[in-house]
């Protein structure tokens, strides 16, 4: 899965890039650059080692979160708004949407806009969004009109229905209603799933503060979920956390605990942004490695076995199941299958976070 990471030129977006990534790209002059910086991010889980322990793995693979630090300026031009194509194809791209605010003052770094007005940027980035997705609703609305001239009788209830949904998202996008908090039913989310509209996309919002507003980020997370409903909101001091990737363990604790900083801060913008994203992790285990896998909710067991090797899911027989809590707890396979706990599942088993899971499969 792959995050984008949005915000105005000096909000500290790469700043949080590096944080998040533990990656050295350059702040500050890169806000020009049309190219993002790209880094992966491992998403930490105490689960594997618990595993891992009871296994006797060789090694540890957590499941990893593809990262793209995007530069976003608006601008006046191609009719009077929008994103420049390059920013629209990486926006285009991502499943989620990270959202840096500034909320923190720095003389020495003027805000493009002025001001520190966090309400203000978040809306100017939702419309710059608006536009986008009604660019692309209006090309696509004249093509289909134009088949419909042509098409046969059995073919235009189809489109009738495409069209009619498609005015009433563009009327309501018209009005600055971005598709996320459009009222959708799941057939109308499927008839969309091959438009990538990026006012659709999950955005998780990331308060940027200055250092000494730590203290007060549980204030700064209300007033903006506030003023925001849609978006889950995180607060994060993205410079402290870049910085504190130079410091020793020990060292980056204590600075913490003498700024208010918690300890897993970034872990927790990574977690939300699953969250947002809607995954599930489910775990393989052996004696080679034990390894985490990220499938959307909802995902039965031959496509989660698809995700370890094509030809599991081609072969699927069955799959061996147990949870993460229950193998925990018996602190083995064979003593978790002698008191019943591992489960034998077939194809239409949906597997659920913290599942262990062994495929059967021939080919």
């Amino acid at each position: 899965m792959k995050a984008a990471i949005v915000g105005l030129r000096h909000s500290g977006k790469t700043t949080l890039f590096n944080a998040l990534t533990q990656g050295l790209a350059e702040v500050g002059s890169y806000s020009s650059a049309l190219k993002p910086n790209i880094g992966v991010r491992k998403v930490h889980d105490p689960r594997l080692e618990v595993v891992a322990r009871i296994r006797n793995s060789a090694r540890i693979v957590p499941a990893e979160l593809n990262l793209a630090d995007v530069n976003y300026q608006p601008r006046e031009g191609h009719e009077g708004h929008g994103l420049s194509p390059e920013v629209l194809g990486y926006l285009s791209t991502a499943d989620a949407l990270l959202q840096v605010v500034r909320c923190f003052e720095n003389p020495s770094v003027p805000h493009p806009l002025g001001s520190i007005e966090p309400a203000r940027d978040v809306d100017s980035f939702d419309l710059e969004l608006a536009f986008a997705d009604l660019g692309i609703l209006e090309r696509r609305l004249l093509r289909l009109k134009d088949r419909m001239k042509a098409a046969k009788a059995s073919e235009r209830a189809g489109q009738q229905l495409e069209l009619t949904l498609l005015e009433r998202i563009k009327s309501e996008l018209e009005r600055e209603i971005p598709i996320r908090e459009q009222s959708l039913s799941p057939e109308e989310d499927r008839m969309l799933a091959g438009y990538q509209f990026l006012s659709s996309k999950p955005v998780l919002l990331i308060a940027n503060v200055a250092e000494g507003a730590l203290m007060r980020a549980s204030a700064i997370q209300q007033d903006l979920a506030l003023r925001f409903p849609a978006f889950v909101v995180q607060v994060v001091c993205a410079k402290l956390e870049m910085e504190l990737m130079e410091l020793s363990p020990e060292e980056a604790t204590e600075y913490r605990d003498a700024v208010g900083a918690p300890a897993d801060t970034i872990d927790r913008v990574v977690s939300e942004c699953l969250r947002q994203l809607g995954l599930v992790s489910f775990l393989t285990t052996g004696s080679e490695e034990t390894r985490a896998w990220m499938v959307p909710h909802g995902t039965v067991a031959p496509h989660a076995a698809g995700k370890v090797h094509s030809d599991m899911e081609k072969g699927f027989i069955r799959a061996e199941v147990v949870t993460y809590d229950d193998l925990a707890a018996c602190g083995s396979e064979h003593e978790a299958r002698k008191r019943g706990l591992l489960r034998v599942e077939g194809k239409d088993y949906v597997v659920q976070d913290g599942d262990v899971i062994h495929f059967l499969f021939n080919v």
